[in-house]
Parts: structure tokens; sequence; C-alpha cells
């Protein structure tokens, strides 16, 4: 009775942790979202309120009225996140293919080059790329925020390859034994399996490009051109002064899709984290 008492008491620190920890996180959303609703005057009200004195819906819509070019931001934002997710899957998974499924000399200590690369932080680059894309002309056009998702990156590699590693090898036996080539094998036999993996890679990259602010800031220079997160830190600066209300009415707008696709798909991300091993 003691040790079962002990294991329950266990259970309930762990759940108030937890739920201690979930508060934490989801803090800073509800008070965007009641700021959302809020009369300006209480938005900067001392002490602070969580609840607004009158739910002002009309927030929202009167906050993309004030963004003239949000519905703009929106579709240069979606526009981006499906050319970096289609890129990012493909590449990333014919190279995790190439490291985990076929033997070629010198494979492992080239992979130990692409994980070197993650060490690297983008500051220390940006420049000589930034110098590259102007050089080419590509500058204050989207190519440069999209073109390098289709050259793979080091992390969805990795990940991808130790999936691919739990794959048995039989399969690539037996495809290969009915005449499939390594691109067969590798469209029709390891990318069904892998799906989950993929689905991670796909969410990962979505939420990096709907949330990025430097790579629009450093190559974007039209307003029209701006993504959201852009066009949020535009508003923000305006002159006369931000309406705290609209910006997170806006950004609350902003935030959401993304919430909705990991409600959505969050079963394939734990079963794709959970099933990408640690073989090497």
């Amino acid at each position: 009775m003691t040790s079962q008492r002990a294991r329950v008491i266990q259970k309930v620190i762990i759940y108030l942790m937890l739920l201690l920890g979930a508060a934490a996180f989801i803090a800073p959303f509800a008070w965007m979202v009641s700021t959302s609703l809020k009369p300006l005057n209480e938005t900067m009200s001392v002490p602070p309120k969580w609840i607004p004195s009158e739910a002002l819906w009309r927030n929202y819509p009167e906050a993309i009225a004030e963004m003239k070019y949000f519905w703009r931001y929106a579709g240069n934002t979606v526009y981006l996140c499906l050319l970096t997710v289609i890129g990012t899957v493909l590449s990333s998974a014919i190279a995790a293919y190439g490291f985990s499924r076929i033997e070629w000399k010198g494979r492992d200590k080239v992979f130990v080059l692409v994980l070197a690369t993650m060490m690297i932080p983008f500051p220390v680059v940006m420049v000589p790329i930034y110098s590259l894309f102007k050089e080419i002309g590509w500058t204050g056009s989207f190519k440069p925020l999209w073109v390098p998702s289709f050259l793979a990156g080091a992390f969805n590699v990795f990940l991808l390859r130790q999936f691919f590693l739990t794959l048995p090898k039989e399969l690539s036996e037996a495809a290969n034994i009915d005449g499939c080539n390594e691109f067969q094998i590798f469209w029709h036999v390891i990318l069904p399996l892998a799906k989950p993996a993929l689905i991670v890679v796909a969410l990962f990259q979505f939420m990096a490009t709907w949330n990025d602010f430097l790579g629009p800031l450093v190559y974007l220079t039209e307003q029209e051109d701006f993504t959201l997160a852009l066009g949020l830190q535009a508003y923000q600066s305006k002159s006369g002064g931000t309406d705290w209300n609209y910006l997170m009415a806006a950004s609350t707008l902003v935030v959401l899709p993304v919430v909705i696709l990991f409600f959505f798909t969050q079963r394939f991300f734990v079963e794709g984290i959970a099933t990408t091993g640690g073989k090497g």
C-alpha cells in the first residue's frame, strides 16, 4: 500500500508540473487573444486586465483593414511555405536515401561533414550568401527564400536518414529482384513507408517558413512582397504609434493556422519522432 501510495503521489506531482509548464506556454497566447479583443485604452491598463470589459470582435476585420496588404502578405507566405515544403521534403529525402540505403565509398565521412554544417549559424554566412544572390540578381525577389530549400538541410537529412535506417533492407532487396532500380525503390517502397517522418519534416519546414522574419527582412524590398511576419513588424513600426489591440488581433490570425495545423497533424508528428530511431 505504501509503494502504491507513493506512485500515486509521484504521478500527481508529475501532472501538476506538466500543468504548470503548459500554463507557462499558454499564458502568452492567452494574453495575445485577450488583448486582441480589448478597446485600445485597456491594452496598457495598470494593473493589467486579462478579461476585457467588452469583447470587441470587430478588432479583427478592422486590423485587416489597417494592414491594407494583409491578404497579400498571407498569399506571399503561403506561396513560400508550399515551395519550401516541397523542396525540403524532396531534396532531404533523396539525400537521406543516398546516405542510408546506398553503399558508396566515403559515405559516412561525407555525412559527418553534412552534420558539421549544422554548427554554422546563419548570421556567419548571411553576408556571403546575400552577396551571391545579389550578384545573380535575385535580391528583391522570392527566389533566395525558396530555391535553397531544394538543396536539402542537414537536420532534415539526418532525421530522414535515421528513419530510413530502421526500414528492413529485405524490402529493397525484394524490389531489386523484381526489377526495380534505385529510384523506383526509393519512390514506390521507401517513401510510402516513411510518411510519418516526411510529415514531420514538412511540418518543421512549414513552421520555419511561416515564422521566418530574418530571411524576408534581408531579401525583400517591396512592401507588396512582404510576408506576414515582416508585415506585422512594418505595422508595429508605423508612424503615429501602434494600435496594440489591432496588432494582437493580426498576430492571432497569423499564429492560428500553425496551431490548427499542429492540432490536426500531432498524431503524425509524435509517430514520426517516436519511430525515428538512433540507429547509425
